[in-house]
């Protein structure tokens, strides 16, 4: 049920804004245990939270300030999220004091979270930030960031998480450590990921779904500067004659082992509006000179918008399971790596440990036989390659694909 009692604004509306949608007594307001019995469970069926939600003076600044922000509120934005006006009453998420200042959230027409921040004290200017979720669900519609201060940020959590916990991607052998939430959803403040210098952590939320709605559902986000966390997720590697394996949730060792080597590329995603990241096994190879391996995975990071950028990441044998991977194509505003680009094929130059290099290369399922031609010429049936050449050596790789056609290698 939701509610929205009638009233009026004591302020007047700016010019071309429905007067109702600045009234607070319009805004939604959702019921406390909507979420345990829907079929939609985004933000939608957030309740209203936090000590502050019957202020209607701070609703109606926050409002106000929504619809024609005056200087000295400063306004960031997640690409594409528009910062125009409510068309109708906006649903109420938050409202309350945390860390210094009054903070309230609003979901608006299922496309937007907005946060309004003032200081409690102070001169301080107050601040309005826009972020898209369209589409959010019971993953990326699990946490918002209610505030940052410093080196940490709190979150505000879904009603439906049972369990929080943090972690660090960057020591996956260590289990997780209690999140303390307080009983407005708020949690303590977790550490934010370094956005320069050494990468040393990476801390993320483990979080649990309740068996209300999920059994047993349990996965990771992490901040990337965002309003919304990205939900991290993993793909396996091909198995004999399987078919083509879905993203899982990033929590079994096989994933955190290789989110724990991927993890510090996540930094070049800062601030883009990632919806979630996903880590693509999508080949083995045997190297040459010996009987080690390396993993090929294909990181693809979507975002609110649609977009999305991939990066191939090349694991080498490490002496440490937290040695970064090799970054050997990058790629923006592309479909590879989604079930809209299922065919991937990538190359790198390597060393072996006698100091002769080779270059590699690996393709997805489907690749039947690789090419190479250039400073080098060779070919070999199945999804990898490995020939002896220069270091630097100027090589174009392409691939034959099981059902026809060709495939290029992504740089």
């Amino acid at each position: 049920v939701e509610e929205g009692a009638r009233g009026r604004g004591e302020d007047r509306a700016p010019a071309g804004v429905f007067a109702p949608v600045l009234d607070p007594a319009e805004l939604m307001r959702t019921a406390a245990e909507r979420w345990a019995d829907t079929s939609r469970v985004d933000f939608t069926a957030w309740p209203a939270r936090g000590g502050r939600t019957d202020d209607d003076g701070l609703l109606g600044r926050a409002l106000r300030a929504w619809a024609g922000p005056p200087e000295s509120v400063r306004v960031s934005t997640t690409p594409g999220t528009f910062t125009v006006p409510p068309a109708q009453p906006p649903r109420l998420l938050f409202a309350g004091e945390v860390d210094g200042a009054a903070v309230v959230l609003f979901h608006d027409g299922g496309v937007r979270v907005v946060r309004y921040a003032e200081p409690l004290s102070g001169s301080g200017g107050a601040a309005l930030d826009f972020a898209r979720t369209d589409d959010a669900d019971v993953t990326t519609g699990a946490a918002v960031v209610v505030s940052r201060t410093g080196d940490g940020a709190r979150f505000l959590l879904a009603p439906w998480i049972d369990l929080s916990t943090t972690r660090d991607l960057l020591a996956p052998d260590m289990p997780g450590r209690p999140l303390e939430v307080g009983p407005d959803g708020v949690t303590a403040a977790v550490p934010r990921p370094a956005a320069g210098g050494a990468c040393e952590t990476w801390p993320v939320l483990q979080l649990r779904s309740s068996e209300r709605i999920v059994e047993k559902h349990a996965f990771l986000v992490t901040d990337l500067g965002d309003l919304a966390p990205a939900h991290l997720t993993y793909t396996p590697k091909p198995g004999r004659g399987a078919p083509a394996r879905q993203p899982r949730e990033a929590t079994s060792t096989e994933a955190l082992l290789a989110w724990a080597r991927t993890a510090c590329s996540l930094r070049t995603l800062a601030g883009s509006g990632v919806r979630s990241v996903n880590n693509w096994a999508f080949a083995e190879q045997k190297l040459p000179e010996g009987r080690a391996s390396a993993d090929w995975l294909c990181t693809r990071a979507d975002t609110w918008r649609g977009p999305g950028r991939v990066l191939v990441q090349f694991l080498a044998p490490a002496d440490s399971p937290t040695e970064p991977a090799a970054v050997v194509a990058d790629r923006d505003d592309t479909a590879l790596c989604s079930r809209f680009g299922q065919h991937v094929l990538a190359g790198t130059h390597w060393k072996a440990a006698s100091g002769r290099w080779y270059v590699l290369a690996a393709g997805s399922r489907a690749v039947t036989r690789i090419e190479a031609s250039g400073a080098v010429r060779g070919a070999a049936g199945g999804p990898t390659f490995a020939v002896r050449a220069p270091r630097d050596a100027d090589v174009k790789l392409t691939a034959s694909l099981r059902e026809g056609g060709t495939l290029a290698a992504v740089h």
